[in-house]
């Protein structure tokens, strides 16, 4: 499955995210295996009932299947608008799961919906992005052995999508997800680790950089970087989404680099965001 799991200390992390540390004074990497008391709160047991997952469901009308790159893009967008949703502040209706799945391991699915299928999940708590070609549905964080009948019931595979041409390039000051080109990924995967890149990106921005990226829409570019790049951006300090090799691709693998402006001024991070590390 397409899953992430991780620690708020360490900027999020996943069940196929693992890995740590500060990578430098303005950036770290994804740590399965951190711990929630790095942002100040104790560790919930990783094993522990109650553990949760945020749900994303892309649709893929079989006639009319969404260009890959806006499906990256929306999962993204899905995500960060979850963690800026009213429903999820402190009082929300919300609150309380989205905190739990903060506080525990930060696990996201991807599942695919058409037709009756899609019109079900609509029926369901949850916000649905529309973006270029594609719409994708992001419901509040449920429990990872109790989903919904009518989610639980949705393929994690199926997502394989391409783009029918080169995408546009980034703009100057534009939040880009950087895709490693090395690594082969269906289109459900890489949803998931652009996801957890936005998270990474969101989490490393105090109050004055949230809102000039709401004044954007919350607006984010996935891009897979060109091969002669990636490793300047992978070692440049900025947040590295890596995988733990659960689904599809190699344990360690260095998937996702979040490039925000925020962190390429070398703004220090807001209070109690700093990753703890681990040697």
């Amino acid at each position: 499955m397409n899953e992430s799991n991780g620690q708020r200390g360490g900027y999020g992390a996943a069940e196929d995210i693992e890995a740590a540390g500060s990578t430098g004074a303005t950036g770290v990497t994804t740590d399965g295996g951190g711990t929630a008391a790095a942002a100040g709160r104790p560790r919930r047991d990783e094993d522990a009932a109650g553990q949760r997952v945020l749900p994303l469901v892309v649709r893929i009308e079989r006639a009319t299947p969404p260009e890959r790159t806006d499906a990256l893009e929306a999962a993204a967008l899905a995500v960060l608008t979850l963690l800026d949703a009213p429903q999820a502040a402190p009082g929300g209706e919300w609150a309380e799961a989205v905190r739990a799945w903060e506080d525990g391991r930060i696990r996201k699915v991807v599942r695919r919906a058409r037709g009756a299928e899609w019109r079900r999940v609509l029926a369901l708590p949850g916000l649905t992005v529309t973006h270029g070609t594609v719409e994708v549905r992001v419901h509040p964080p449920v429990p990872l052995d109790a989903w919904p009948r009518d989610l639980s019931r949705l393929q994690v595979s199926g997502t394989d999508l391409s783009d029918s041409a080169e995408p546009a390039p980034t703009g100057p000051g534009e939040p880009v997800l950087w895709v490693n080109p090395g690594l082969s990924m269906s289109a459900g995967k890489a949803m998931a680790q652009a996801g957890h890149a936005a998270q990474l990106a969101w989490w490393a921005g105090d109050e004055a950089a949230r809102q000039a990226w709401r004044e954007r829409g919350l607006a984010v570019a996935v891009r897979t970087a060109a091969p002669g790049a990636w490793e300047a951006l992978a070692g440049s300090g900025l947040p590295v989404v890596r995988d733990a090799g659960f689904t599809e691709i190699e344990p360690g693998s260095r998937t996702v680099v979040a490039d925000v402006p925020w962190l390429r001024r070398g703004e220090p991070y807001p209070a109690g965001a700093r990753p703890s590390g681990r040697s």
